[in-house]
């Protein structure tokens, strides 16, 4: 601050005056720490293949794998064999002298990494999990850990690679170490070169419901057809190659069973050969409707790319009467995909099928073919809601991004709960049948089924096209996802708790199991809340209360646009929002995202000041006023009660000049020195005094504290005496300097009094503690619930007399078909 700017300051703390205003809390030396430290001193430095706008740079690349697969699937064994060509482009500036694979079915060998380091009920675990034993209870295990056991003790789990050459039929040396494998070059492939070779494998499918696999058969025993029926949800199926990008080269960190996929884009032309009577869903278009539709199907699929509403290309009788019988013969579905970065499917006689063309516009795909495929047991819901999902996700999820740019986009039904493919994703709810043969859903399942598809089917966009590494940063797939699904979902219906609200975070945000969002993903300790809900909710703030919706739509959309089928890292997403933006964000990533902080202001105190005007004549009556608004002594008012009289009021004719004078009585003496001091002025300065005595305003100072440690926006909505209210944006920016306390002066107009004042009075930034946010406090609303103490469970005694009388019940176990 300069000497001018000194003086006036001094002037302005002469004026204005009222009881002592806490000072901001003294910092020793070494404690001050700087939450707006700016990120780039821990991003990569922008080099020519990410740039410091977070775009793509001048020289930026990426690898293109291209596949040519004929797959057969054995129903009875429940087996896939395959054989595969795979085309390398070698894009890089580098010289390769080895290929790494992806082999995902081998991370449930008994023997993997993932399997042998697996916690007995560790947290973070996977479907069926045993229960953590604490203090003196037992260990539990649940029935379906057991199940699991079972299954590995039965079955042969993982690939079986049978041959590995080159395009001439030389074998290639492969190396295979857990869920992955190195293919040995015999010679060093160069810059802009391809590779070429096979892959011969097979191995037996998983059962999804015994090993929570994300992939797999689901087996239904009760069908009309001997010994059941299955679906079959045909994904990781296929040994593919690993990533190689400029930020990492190989991306050979082995699959754990958390840390999704990262893959690189390329051509398929996949080949299924399944039993005649199946109905095949796939990544891709299907290339020989003729050979495996029937003239009917055709037909239908013709029509409902105008229909208002599905088309049922496979209708429910259609369905059942497949389910009653199989076939030995096959038919050979073909599918093709262009720039993808996986291929996933689906089979069954249990299919339902219904469709619905959905006119996009646009010049890359104007048309889109949206599908849904079920058994009987998705019933009435999926028939009402799949398939409109899908196409409401379309129509929400390109207005933010850009157009839907695959041909088809597909929600199947089966074991797996949700998980997403390239134009295929795989859920999870369903119908329940009751003993009059009548199917119901409960809201919650309606709920969950148009939840689920919007959230998988949005997956086309973060990470199918915009193509992260979602091995290293769940986020930056799940997270962006999660805040578009809850847009999504709030534009379908509002009413749904989407669970992307900032109020939904805070348990987690002042938990002890919460890590940093930018924690590698096998790390994370709670995946749901740290992955999807906190960066959703994060970008919602961002949106709402910080950026504005103009500025953060604008950015998030460019930051889609320009990694559209490239592979973003966190630090392009972070540059690309300020870049496009104009705004620092610095603070927002580096609290939000690298920190456990949280969110907790409080409002401390709040003073009211009043102008302090010099003059005499209106101060000391003004301090006359204060005094005698003071309350009484206790003593003073019993004897009021009591009509003692004072000794002034028993003799009157006894008085002086103090008795008709206080001590707030004004001199000329004072008005004399006040004279003086207005003389001393600078005509600005006493223009400035004046208009503030005459417009008389009020002075509100009110002091913060930053509880959580999360710097954040102060919101305050302001309430009057008078009724009204009004609400105040304060910018995170106060926090600068003083990252712990903060102060801060409110004026007001004459006549318009503070009556309350609440931070965040809508819940908007996700404030753990709401307590303390009202000033004054307000009374906490709970509840008074009579309850009589029942006793334990261990303490009630079994009646064995009785309970011996029991009859012994005949269960009939189900037939299950190996």
């Amino acid at each position: 601050m300069n000497f001018k700017a000194l003086c006036q300051a001094t002037i302005l703390s002469i004026v204005i005056a009222g009881p002592a205003v806490a000072s901001a809390v003294k910092q020793t030396k070494g404690d001050f720490e700087d939450k707006f430290r700016q990120l780039e001193e821990v991003l990569p430095t922008p080099n020519d293949y990410r740039n410091a706008a977070g775009e793509p740079g001048k020289e930026y690349w990426q690898q293109q794998v291209d596949y040519k697969i004929n797959v057969k699937l054995d129903e009875k064994k429940r087996r896939l064999s395959a054989s595969q060509t795979i085309t390398y482009k070698n894009n890089s500036p580098y010289t390769l002298k080895y290929i790494w694979l992806q082999l995902e079915q081998n991370r449930f060998k008994p023997d993997s990494i993932a399997e042998r380091s697996g916690d007995f009920g560790g947290i973070g675990r996977r479907g069926p999990a045993s229960s953590k034993a604490s203090g003196n209870t037992p260990a539990k295990v649940s029935i379906g850990e057991l199940r699991r056991q079972q299954y590995y003790a039965d079955n042969t789990i993982g690939y079986d690679i049978t041959k590995v050459t080159d395009k001439r039929g030389n074998k290639l040396k492969i190396t295979i170490t857990g869920a992955q494998a190195r293919i040995d070059l015999a010679e060093a492939l160069e810059p802009g070169d391809d590779f070429v070779f096979n892959i011969d494998f097979a191995y037996n499918i998983l059962e999804e419901n015994a090993v929570s696999a994300r992939s797999g058969f689901e087996h239904f025993p009760d069908d009309a057809n001997e010994g059941g029926n299955d679906i079959f949800l045909l994904a990781q199926w296929f040994p593919r190659v690993a990533a190689f990008s400029d930020y990492e080269a190989w991306h050979n960190k082995e699959f754990l069973g958390r840390g999704e996929f990262t893959l690189e884009f390329g051509d398929y032309d996949v080949s299924m050969t399944v039993p005649a009577d199946h109905i095949v869903s796939s990544t891709g278009v299907l290339d020989n409707p003729s050979s495996v539709l029937t003239k009917t199907q055709r037909k239908r699929l013709e029509q409902a790319k105008t229909a208002k509403r599905p088309v049922m290309i496979v209708t429910a009788q259609e369905a059942l009467e497949n389910e009653k019988a199989g076939t030995t013969k096959t038919k050979t579905w073909r599918f093709k995909a262009e720039n993808v970065r996986d291929f996933a499917w689906a089979s069954s006689r249990k299919f339902m099928w219904d469709a619905k063309g959905y006119k996009q516009g646009g010049k890359e795909q104007p048309f889109v073919m949206a599908m849904s495929f079920f058994p009987k047991e998705g019933g009435e819901l999926w028939s009402k809601y799949s398939t409109e999902s899908v196409i409401h996700t379309l129509d929400v999820y390109s207005r933010y991004t850009f157009d839907y740019p695959y041909p088809t986009a597909i929600s199947v039904n089966g074991p797996v709960g949700g998980m997403e493919y390239p134009m295929i994703s795989f859920n999870g709810p369903r119908t329940t049948r009751h003993e009059d043969g009548s199917r119901t859903y409960t809201l919650a399942e309606k709920q969950f089924l148009i939840g689920v598809v919007i959230h998988e089917v949005g997956h086309n966009y973060f990470p199918m096209i915009v193509n992260s590494d979602e091995r290293q940063w769940t986020w930056m797939d799940e997270g962006l996802n999660s805040f578009l699904d809850g847009v999504a979902g709030r534009e379908w219906d509002p009413t749904i708790p989407w669970g992307v609200e900032p109020r939904d975070i805070t348990s987690y945000m002042k938990s002890n199991v919460q890590v940093p969002v930018m924690t590698q993903s096998d790390s994370v300790l709670r995946l749901g809340p740290n992955a999807y809900t906190k960066p959703a909710a994060a970008l919602n703030i961002l949106r709402e209360v910080i950026m504005g919706r103009d500025l953060f739509d604008f950015a998030f959309k460019e930051y889609a646009v320009r990694w559209k089928n490239k592979r973003p890292t966190p630090s392009d997403f972070f540059r690309t929002m300020e870049e496009a933006s104009g705004m620092d964000l610095d603070w927002f990533w580096n609290g939000w995202f690298y920190t456990t902080d949280h969110v907790d202001i409080s409002l401390d105190k709040v003073y009211k000041l009043r102008l302090d005007t010099k003059n005499p004549d209106i101060d000391f009556d003004r301090r006359r006023q204060e005094e005698a608004n003071k309350p009484g002594t206790l003593f003073l008012e019993r004897n009021e009660a009591e009509g003692v009289k004072t000794w002034v009021e028993l003799n009157p004719d006894v008085s002086d000049f103090h008795d008709k004078n206080d001590r707030w009585t004004v001199t000329n003496k004072e008005r004399n020195k006040y004279n003086e001091m207005l003389n001393k002025l600078k005509p600005w300065e006493r223009t400035a005094l004046e208009r503030a005595v005459a417009e008389d305003k009020n002075y509100y100072v009110m002091d913060f504290t930053n509880v959580g440690g999360l710097v954040m926006p102060i919101l305050l909505e302001m309430t009057y005496t008078d009724g009204t209210k009004e609400s105040l944006h304060i910018p995170a920016e106060i926090w600068r300097r003083a990252p712990k306390n903060v102060s801060k002066l409110i004026v007001t107009e004459k006549g318009k009094e503070l009556a309350s004042v609440v931070v965040d009075p809508l819940w908007q930034t996700a404030d753990t503690d709401v307590e303390n946010n009202h000033y004054p406090r307000q009374i906490i609303e709970s509840r008074i619930e009579a309850f009589k103490k029942e006793k334990s469970k261990a303490m009630k005694s079994r009646d064995i007399m009785h309970d011996i009388k029991t009859e012994l019940k005949e269960v009939k176990p189900k037939v299950y078909k190996k």
